[in-house]
Formats: structure tokens, C-alpha cells, sequence
């Protein structure tokens, strides 16, 4: 079985627990980011490169935004850019090991 190896980044202001949606017969396991504005948190995913985008946003805002119901109403940003079809795996999106998938609402909110 081939894992990734950890990277800097995926350590960066991060909860200590990972969330492994890769099973243990998986021939390469990525380690991705996942950070939600609203909470400033990070959690790290453990995916294979086919794990649909919905999926890794689902687990992550089970995480950090529990309370949150309409899951429809978050975005996922990678590169800077919308991720508009959640349902491509991560590699179609342009994800690899190490990325940074952004979490955050459809609507801004005003800051006071």
C-alpha cells in the first residue's frame, strides 16, 4: 500500500484528527486541506485521488461546521477558483496530494 508522505502544509493550523474517507487497500492515499472561513479551522482528509469533491467537503463541514443543515449553501474553492461540479473526483478538479480546498458560504456576509 502506497501512502503519502506528510506534508508541511497539510500541518499548518490544522485539528490534530484526520478524516480518512480512503480505505486501507487504496494504492495511493493524498493527504488534502480542507479550511472553512467562517470557523477559521482546518482539518486535514485523507482521500484517494477518485474521492469526489462533494464527499471531502461533506466530511469536513460534519467537522467544522456541524450546525450547518444546508450544506448546498458552501462552496469549495481550490486554486482560487470555484470547484462548480462537486461531483468530479479530486484529480479532475486539479487537487493533488497537499492541496488546500477552501470551504466558505455561497453569500458574504457583512463585517462589523
Amino acid at each position: 500500500m502506497m501512502v503519502s508522505t506528510t506534508h508541511f502544509v497539510n500541518s499548518l493550523r490544522v485539528r490534530p484528527e484526520i478524516i480518512r474517507l480512503a480505505s486501507d487497500q487504496a494504492p495511493l492515499v493524498w493527504t488534502v486541506r480542507v479550511q472553512a472561513a467562517e470557523v477559521w479551522d482546518a482539518v486535514r482528509i485523507e482521500a484517494t485521488p477518485d474521492t469526489r469533491v462533494c464527499e471531502v467537503k461533506q466530511a469536513a463541514m460534519a467537522l467544522l461546521l456541524p450546525d450547518v443543515e444546508q450544506i448546498d449553501s458552501f462552496l469549495v474553492k481550490l486554486h482560487g477558483a470555484e470547484v462548480v461540479n462537486e461531483a468530479q473526483s479530486l484529480q479532475s478538479a486539479g487537487a493533488r496530494d497537499a492541496s488546500t480546498l477552501f470551504v466558505t458560504g455561497r453569500r458574504r456576509r457583512p463585517v462589523r
